[in-house]
């Protein structure tokens, strides 16, 4: 390692071990979040579909929130200062708060519910990929880089996730908020150079203001982009929500069920950890408009393989698919936002025209896919979601505009070089 390259793999170690943190800490609870509104609360379909729903809901009034506060702070790091404490208290929020008023309450557990988990882990994993993203580009880095290590994270957290559920959900909560006070610790020491931060071409000399994003809502790209999310990512996330149900039904006993669901999920991890080494240098061939075009029919194709199947062994193998599927989006959404909008609302539009336009799909289409699941079953279900997956994928071959990419930017090596300067 030469002296001048230094600084910048110090950062670059520091961000990837606070996304792995992040990641690791909402895969140990999150991941069997479905399970434990079923088997531990005791919630229906229907109900589970509501509580989706209502978190969706949340999410998408609090994403754009979050975008316009990091376009605002440019680099600060308070906002995911906040996020690491909301996560931090997630234990005894679970614990004390949620589980008590879902059995009591059922209702105002759902919005209490919601609005928390929106704080901590909605809005707060948008906010931090949007700084992971945003930071790479600073130091002419790929984002897939630093993101691939939040799926190893998950997929860390996931390996033994099920077998910790089975003894008590309580482990995986408190396990979550022990990891959230690590990642508060290299939050900390994360230290970005005060030269590299005044001269660069990735942060918006002009702050965003309120006009800004009244004119990104009537971009005609916008909306083009918006229905690509309503018509791909919504099949793609509402189906994973309530999928380790469908998976456990495979299985004689639920406690049987729930390991194997988590080492199926680290191995979906896994492929999303090797996808994103590899899937920046195809969008970077391609094009982003390529890269969410193949998204598209992968996940068409797959929803559609999981309603055929019927063998455990053959949905085992499909399911890990959705690691490409993640990683082709997040790569070419990011790289998409950079080559068609401006850089003074780049966290707008990503955490409201792409992460919040994700979850109006958990406020829409999660109820309906409940009662769907409970009256004809996840298999046709999935069925009809793949299709529709696949029809407004070839919608959008037409519809989502042609590239206008820019290279990638690379550090100065004379900012980069700075004796002295603060690591990440």
């Amino acid at each position: 390692m030469t002296a001048s390259s230094t600084p910048t793999r110090s950062a670059q170690l520091r961000m990837s071990s606070f996304i792995f943190l992040y990641f690791f800490t909402w895969s140990s609870s999150f991941g069997l979040y479905a399970l434990w509104l079923s088997q531990k609360v005791g919630l229906d379909s229907m109900t589970i579909g509501s509580v989706f729903a209502v978190n969706g809901l949340f999410a998408v009034i609090l994403k754009p929130v979050y975008g316009y506060i990091m376009d605002k702070i440019g680099m600060s790091k308070w906002l995911l200062y906040f996020v690491c404490i909301i996560s931090a208290l997630m234990a005894p929020f679970f614990v004390w708060v949620y589980q008590p008023l879902l059995l009591n309450h059922t209702t105002i557990g759902m919005f209490v519910g919601a609005f928390w988990l929106s704080l901590g882990w909605y809005a707060g994993v948008a906010a931090a990929e949007s700084y992971a993203d945003r930071f790479s580009r600073l130091y002419g880095l790929e984002f897939g880089r630093i993101r691939m290590w939040g799926s190893l994270g998950w997929a860390l957290a996931a390996s033994f996730s099920g077998l910790l559920f089975n003894l008590t959900p309580l482990a995986n909560f408190l396990l979550s908020s022990a990891t959230s006070v690590l990642m508060l610790l290299m939050l900390v020491s994360l230290k970005l150079g005060d030269d590299l931060l005044r001269d660069n071409d990735v942060i918006a000399k002009d702050k965003i203001m309120p006009g800004d994003v009244v004119a990104l809502l009537r971009n005609r790209k916008f909306w083009m982009f918006s229905l690509y999310v309503a018509g791909v990512a919504w099949m793609m996330f509402v189906a994973e929500q309530q999928f380790p149900r469908y998976f456990v039904s495979f299985f004689d006993t639920r406690e049987q069920g729930n390991a194997w669901f988590g080492y199926l999920s680290t191995v979906q991890s896994g492929t999303e950890f090797v996808m994103m080494m590899f899937i920046p240098l195809l969008v970077n061939r391609y094009g982003a408009k390529a890269g969410l075009i193949i998204c598209g029919c992968v996940v068409g194709a797959r929803l559609i393989a999981c309603g055929l199947t019927e063998d455990p062994l053959v949905i085992s193998i499909i399911k890990p698919l959705y690691g490409l599927e993640i990683s082709l989006l997040l790569i070419s959404v990011f790289k998409y936002i950079a080559a068609h909008f401006d850089k003074k609302v780049n966290a707008t539009m990503y955490l409201l025209g792409y992460q919040a336009m994700i979850y109006v799909g958990s406020v829409v289409v999660a109820p309906p896919a409940g009662y769907l699941y409970d009256r004809i079953g996840f298999e046709h279900t999935y069925l009809l979601m793949g299709a529709c997956a696949l029809l407004f994928t070839l919608v959008s071959v037409f519809t989502l505009s042609g590239e206008r990419r820019a290279p990638v930017r690379q550090a100065p090596p004379a900012v980069v070089s700075t004796p002295g300067q603060p690591s990440q």
